[in-house]
C-alpha cells in the first residue's frame, strides 16, 4: 500500500516525520514524500522512501503560488494513487485538501500547531484565522478525512470552528528517539539555559532574552544558549540583526542552526521554551529525553510535556519577570533540576517515544483504511 506524506520541505520531513514514516515502512507501507526539495532528498531516499518534488513557498499567500502547488500535488496524487495521504501542517492541509477535491482517498490532516494565525492578534492574523476556519470546514471536514492534533487544546479549537468530533484524533507529538537521546550529566560551569527553535516572538525568544537581562541585572551569572535562526517566511520573526545583537550581549551565545541537538542539551542545565502556543514542542521532548528540567509557558502544547512542579515549571505567556524567577529557582537547586529531569525523561519514554508514536500512527492509518474496505 502506498502512503504519501505531504510536507512543506524535505528537511521538515526528516526532522519531524521520520519516526512515524519508519514505523509505516516497517509495517509494510510503500512510503512516498511530496515536498519542496532542498539538500535532504538523498537522506530521504536512503530510508527507502520515494520523493516527489513539489513547488511550494512556505508561508506564501500568493494565489498563483497556491494554484501551482495545488495542481502539482493533484498530479502527484493522480499518478501515484496512494492508499492513504498524510498532510502535515496548516498550509499543507488546506492546499492538500483542495487538491483532493473529488477524491475519496483517506486523508490524515495533521495540525502540528495552529501557528501564527492563531497566536497573533494582528489584523492580518485575524483575517487568516477566518479564511483558515472556512477552508477547514468546507474543504477538509469530510467523511474520508481525519484531523490529527497533538494536544487537547487544539482539538477543542477545531471543534469550536465546526470540525466534527468524530473526525478528530490525537497523538502526542511526532516521536523522539529515546535510545539515541539519553540522560546525560550536567555540564560544569555557570548555570546555562538552552533554547532551541525558530526565532519568533511567538516562540517566546524575546521574553527569554528579556528574562536573561533581568537576571544579569540582579547579578546572577546565568548563561543563555540560543539555537535557531530567524524565519523570514513568518511575519512573527525577529530580524537577523536582532539575533546577531543578542549574540554580542554578555552571557548570551547565539549558535545559529545546529545539527546535533544533543550537543545543546549537553551544554545546558535547563531547557526553556516560553512559547505562545505549540502542537507539542519537539525541542522540549528532546530536552526531556536527555534528562533536562524545563521551563515553558502555561500554553497549549507546552503543558503536555512540562508538568508544573513535576517535570519543570510553567510561567505566564510574555512575562519576563516570572520567567526570570523560574530560571533562578531551578538555577538554585541541583536536586530540583535532577528530579524534574528524571520525571521528564520517564514521561517521554512512556508516552512520546518514537516507538510509541510510530505504533499509534500506523494504527490510525490501518483504522482509516479499514473504514473503506
Amino acid at each position: 500500500m502506498k502512503l504519501l506524506y505531504v510536507v512543506t520541505e524535505d528537511k521538515a520531513f526528516l526532522s519531524h516525520r521520520l519516526p512515524m514514516a519508519r514505523a509505516a515502512r516497517d509495517a509494510g507501507f510503500d512510503v512516498h514524500v511530496a515536498a519542496s526539495v532542498g539538500s535532504n532528498a538523498d537522506a530521504i531516499r536512503s530510508e527507502g522512501f520515494t520523493i516527489h518534488p513539489m513547488p511550494l513557498r512556505r508561508g506564501g499567500l500568493s494565489p498563483f503560488g497556491a494554484i501551482s502547488t495545488i495542481m502539482a500535488l493533484r498530479q502527484i496524487k493522480c499518478d501515484l494513487s496512494p492508499a492513504i495521504v498524510h498532510h502535515v501542517g496548516m498550509q499543507i492541509c488546506v492546499l492538500g485538501g483542495i487538491s483532493s477535491l473529488g477524491m475519496t482517498t483517506p486523508q490524515i490532516n495533521a495540525m502540528t500547531g495552529l501557528g501564527y494565525a492563531f497566536t497573533s492578534t494582528t489584523a492580518k492574523a485575524l483575517f487568516l484565522r477566518i479564511v483558515i476556519a472556512i477552508a477547514l470546514r468546507f474543504f477538509l471536514n469530510r467523511d474520508h478525512a481525519v484531523f490529527l492534533v497533538q494536544n487537547p487544546d487544539d482539538r477543542a479549537a477545531l471543534e469550536t470552528i465546526g470540525i466534527a468530533p468524530r473526525r478528530l484524533a490525537r497523538i502526542p507529538g511526532s516521536g523522539v528517539d529515546t535510545d539515541k537521546l539519553m540522560p546525560m550529566p550536567e555540564p560544569d560551569g555557570p548555570i546555562t539555559v538552552g533554547f532551541a527553535g525558530r526565532l519568533l516572538t511567538a516562540k517566546g525568544i524575546r521574553a527569554l532574552v528579556a528574562a536573561h537581562r533581568i537576571l544579569r541585572t540582579r547579578g546572577e551569572d546565568i548563561r543563555l544558549l540560543i539555537a535557531g535562526t530567524p524565519d523570514p517566511a513568518n511575519p512573527d520573526s525577529v530580524t537577523l540583526e536582532e539575533a546577531q545583537q543578542w549574540g554580542r550581549e554578555p552571557g548570551i551565545t547565539w549558535l545559529g542552526q545546529i545539527n546535533d541537538i544533543a550537543s545543546l542539551w549537553r551544554d545546558s542545565h535547563i531547557a526553556a521554551l516560553p512559547s505562545h502556543r505549540e502542537g507539542l514542542p519537539k525541542s522540549l521532548l528532546e530536552a526531556a529525553a536527555c534528562g533536562r528540567s524545563m521551563i515553558a509557558t502555561d500554553a497549549p502544547g507546552c503543558r503536555e510535556i512540562v508538568k508544573h512542579q513535576e517535570t519543570g515549571l510553567l510561567v505566564p505567556i510574555e512575562d519576563p519577570q516570572a520567567l526570570a524567577s523560574a530560571i533562578s529557582e531551578l538555577a538554585g537547586s541541583q536536586e530540583l533540576r535532577a528530579r524534574y529531569g528524571a520525571a521528564a525523561r520517564q514521561l517521554v519514554v512512556d508516552k512520546m517515544s518514537a516507538q510509541a508514536i510510530g505504533a499509534a500512527t500506523v494504527a490510525l492509518y490501518e483504522e482509516q483504511l479499514q473504514r473503506i474496505r
